[in-house]
């Protein structure tokens, strides 16, 4: 078997888990998502964070903004209006069933230390990128070994998705429930669970979901290969990754 038969094989292998866990009934946030809100904390609410916050805030959950500055949050909170409120990001990860991590690289690993028994069990949806000049060595320890492999070292206990790391701020303004195909976002998990309730916020948020695979494949969309920066549609994400539909 070739390398691209076990990649494909060991994508079949992982959706085929997520539908038989659906199947079992073993999804009770994922099932209970699909007509209820759902309460999401944002940890860094900045360009990322506060725009993909505000589309899930438009979508109908309810959402708490933090960040280094609360005056912000607040200030974010209140043009939102309801479903939107501010906290620090010790309250946010208490608040939110559902986490949303859009901060420098650099600061998961002391984030997973203040927030403690908040990730445990819970799933969070990682959007960080590992920038070297602004992320120092821990990013190319990072990128060497692919975001999906280095950031639960750094969130313990978390049911890790990578979710909207791939595609900038402002296509996510201005793209999200575009008329036709809408952008991709791909998606990375080890969690089956996680998996369907990144799904349907990616959906929420006016976006296609593409499940890509495993965490350890995240690094196929990790900042610098040919699909990271561009808005593309899921055939054609699906084509550059090598994905059958």
């Amino acid at each position: 078997m070739d390398t691209n038969d076990r990649i494909k094989q060991g994508r079949r292998e992982f959706l085929q888990a997520a539908a038989a866990s659906i199947a079992l009934g073993g999804l009770p946030l994922a099932a209970r998502a699909a007509g209820e809100k759902l309460k999401i904390g944002v940890i860094g609410s900045g360009r990322v964070g506060g725009t993909v916050g505000g589309l899930w805030v438009k979508a109908g959950h309810e959402v708490m903004f933090s960040s280094l500055d609360l005056e912000h949050d607040k200030a974010l909170a209140a043009r939102l209006g309801a479903g939107a409120r501010a906290g620090t990001p010790k309250e946010a990860g208490a608040f939110g069933e559902v986490l949303f991590m859009a901060v420098p690289y650099a600061a998961l690993p002391q984030l997973g230390r203040d927030l403690g028994d908040s990730l445990k069990g819970k799933t969070v949806l990682d959007s960080c990128n590992p920038i070297p000049g602004r992320d120092g060595d821990m990013a190319l320890e990072a990128r060497e070994k692919g975001t999906g492999v280095a950031s639960p070292q750094f969130l313990p206990g978390a049911r890790i998705v990578r979710a909207f790391n791939s595609v900038g701020y402002t296509r996510l303004q201005s793209e999200a429930h575009r008329a036709g195909e809408r952008v991709a976002i791909p998606l990375a998990a080890d969690d089956a669970a996680a998996l369907q309730v990144a799904v349907r916020l990616v959906q929420d948020a006016g976006f296609e979901p593409v499940m890509v695979g495993p965490l350890s494949r995240a690094k196929e969309f990790d900042a610098g290969t040919a699909v990271f920066g561009k808005g593309l549609t899921a055939a054609e994400l699906r084509k550059s990754l090598g994905i059958n539909p």
